[in-house]
């Protein structure tokens, strides 16, 4: 099952690196990914400990809605540019200790692997563009989490149950964001 995942990335990445200037893959793709990405990480949340069932993640690092407002606003190249950082962003807090986390492993690298499609995948439809200047407040806005949530938690099992409410909720925001723009079409 890894080999063929493995093998979906690369085709993936293969075909988005051919298409840079066109967004078929999100005409084709984006929706299938999106819907995986979800899949997987409630895979995830599911084998979780759920000890912070009620719990939010504290004041200090409050969901970036005035962002995604002002990203629903933008142009469709700087809508794909935002969620691109997003996806970015979400693949960099794994980077962090997650070894208290209750998930399993190979989960955890297919939802990895999705993301970083999606991702490279998006990136492939604004082509030239994409080397746009990355949005200070979003790169901001993760970094918090990670430190707040994860450092200050002591990256915990219950720290990471944090996280993926937080990420879930970030998918599903970029999930209506492209969105938006297949439906303008």
């Amino acid at each position: 099952m890894l080999n063929r995942m493995f093998l979906v990335c690369l085709f993936v990445g293969l075909f988005s690196a051919g298409s840079s200037l066109s967004c078929r893959w999100m005409d084709h793709k984006f929706r299938q990914y999106s819907e995986n990405s979800l899949d997987l990480l409630d895979t995830m949340v599911n084998n979780s400990t759920n000890t912070t069932e009620d719990a939010e993640v504290e004041h200090t690092v409050a969901f970036p809605n005035d962002l995604y407002s002002q990203a629903s606003k933008a142009s469709a190249e700087d809508k794909l540019g935002f969620t691109v950082q997003v996806l970015d962003e979400v693949a960099v807090l794994f980077d962090e200790d997650h070894s208290n986390a209750s998930w399993e492993e190979k989960t955890e690298k297919d939802f990895l692997c999705v993301v970083t499609q999606q991702a490279d995948g998006l990136r492939s439809c604004i082509g030239s563009h994409s080397h746009k200047k990355k949005n200070k407040k979003v790169h901001m806005y993760f970094k918090r989490l990670s430190r707040h949530v994860l450092e200050g938690m002591g990256h915990s099992a219950e720290s990471w149950e944090l996280i993926l409410k937080e990420i879930k909720s970030h998918l599903m925001r970029v999930d209506q964001l492209v969105s938006s723009l297949l439906t303008a079409n």
